[in-house]
């Protein structure tokens, strides 16, 4: 072999080597390029419902591995136990009891609790905050629906519809006449308006456009908002003796619990009608059905009841002057999808790491 042959056949392998190196280089950058990339873990959301609206389930799935109780129903205290081991979040409704023992069944990593309700009674705040678990709720939001229930359930209470509807069917409705069926009108009333919040301001405005001669209201403080309507701040004792409508928009603490009883439907004119849209254990409910049933007052019309559900064999049931809705104060469509929105974002901005972007966040 020539040295010119020999220079040939060494380039020539020089060539082949380089281009076999060239060719593995390549086959294993793609296999990294096109293997699945290793996946992060994402945090993991109990939700106590599966039927929740789905704007706001859908933004959970997004971004988070969300696990659902399957039946549209309160969740059993057992399964909530086993279900909330070792989530990041809870997504949770008034009718979820989340205390001291759920908690400790959640395990340390919970970060936050968000609750698809204005209000928070079902929610032990001591136990969240010692844990410095963050709570989101959705104020505001509901309140115009839950106001509009509140003049709806007045009218119908009042103006006796319920009651007139169902006369028709039991062929009760002979020929117009001139006293049958009559109820008190709004024009030239007094409505007090017990714990005038958000809630109790809008159904105040409303009220006001029925012609109204006075609406008083109780609250720790003077309402700016009131000079809006003419609104009066007094103490209970006074609105309870006036007021021709009295309405509870307050919210259930330690203070209010029962507020309503013997004695205070005893101080109310037996002409009064007596409305609650806030919560049935505002309500001494034995107390309220003695005082429909005697003539104490004159009739109630109520969106919350003690217990809920309440029992199909309650004397409550059982009385023409009483109408009585199943908490539906913020079934109003909108209302409800944007409330899951807000409470799946306040879950998603605690779990992103980012709790002062949470919409509507508790303060603890």
């Amino acid at each position: 072999m020539s040295l010119s042959n020999f220079t040939f056949y060494t380039k020539s392998n020089q060539r082949s080597l380089l281009l076999i190196a060239f060719k593995l280089l390549r086959r294993n950058n793609q296999k990294f390029v096109t293997s699945s990339p290793v996946k992060m873990s994402r945090p993991k959301v109990l939700i106590t419902r599966p039927d929740i609206p789905a704007a706001g389930l859908n933004l959970l799935k997004e971004q988070c591995d969300v696990v659902l109780w399957e039946k549209p129903e309160p969740i059993p205290k057992s399964v909530l136990l086993s279900k909330i081991q070792n989530m990041d979040g809870v997504y949770c409704l008034l009718t979820d009891k989340i205390d001291e023992e759920v908690l400790n069944a959640a395990g340390p990593q919970l970060k936050v609790v968000a609750s698809m309700s204005v209000g928070v009674d079902h929610l032990d705040l001591q136990a969240l905050k010692k844990r410095n678990i963050k709570v989101g709720y959705t104020p505001g939001i509901l309140t115009d629906a839950t106001a509009e229930l509140a003049v709806a359930l007045l009218l119908a209470t009042s103006r006796r519809l319920i009651e007139a509807n169902r006369a028709i069917y039991k062929g009760e409705w002979k020929a117009w006449s001139p006293t049958w069926m009559c109820g008190p009108g709004l024009s030239g009333s007094t409505v007090g308006i017990v714990g005038l919040g958000r809630i109790g301001i809008q159904v105040a405005r409303c009220l006001n456009s029925f012609n109204t001669a006075k609406i008083l209201y109780t609250s720790r403080s003077i309402k700016q908002e009131a000079s809006e309507f003419g609104g009066e701040k007094v103490e209970l004792d006074m609105l309870l003796e006036e007021s021709d409508f009295v309405i509870v928009t307050t919210a259930l603490t330690p203070d209010t619990r029962q507020m309503f009883n013997k004695n205070t439907f005893k101080k109310m004119k037996r002409s009064a009608i007596f409305i609650n849209v806030s919560r049935g254990e505002v309500v001494d409910q034995s107390a309220l059905i003695e005082a429909l049933k005697s003539g104490i007052i004159r009739a109630a019309g109520l969106d919350v009841m003690t217990p809920e559900p309440i029992p199909l064999d309650s004397e409550l049931l059982k009385l023409n002057n009483c109408v009585a809705l199943p908490h539906i104060g913020s079934a109003a469509t909108e209302t409800r999808e944007e409330m899951s929105i807000i409470t799946a974002k306040n879950i998603i901005a605690v779990l992103k790491g980012t709790p002062t972007e949470m919409p509507a966040p508790l303060q603890l």
